[in-house]
């Protein structure tokens, strides 16, 4: 079973800051953007791969 379209993890073209890979997720998980675009700012001071991450599913991740 598919999910439906509006479900489907895409990048969102239309809300997009950098990539649209937070505007994606949060459209795919039914969460606010802004949320987690602070979330994803907030974590970059945690040490961690979170750039590398984000530049990884930004071309992995087909936009719509």
């Amino acid at each position: 079973m598919t999910a439906p379209a509006n479900r489907r993890l895409r990048r969102d073209s239309e809300h997009k800051v950098i990539g649209g890979v937070c505007a994606g997720i949060a459209r795919r998980y039914g969460l606010p953007r802004n949320r987690l675009r602070l979330a994803f700012v907030l974590s970059c001071v945690l040490p961690g791969p979170q750039i590398v991450a984000y530049l990884l599913l930004w071309v992995l991740i087909p936009a719509d």
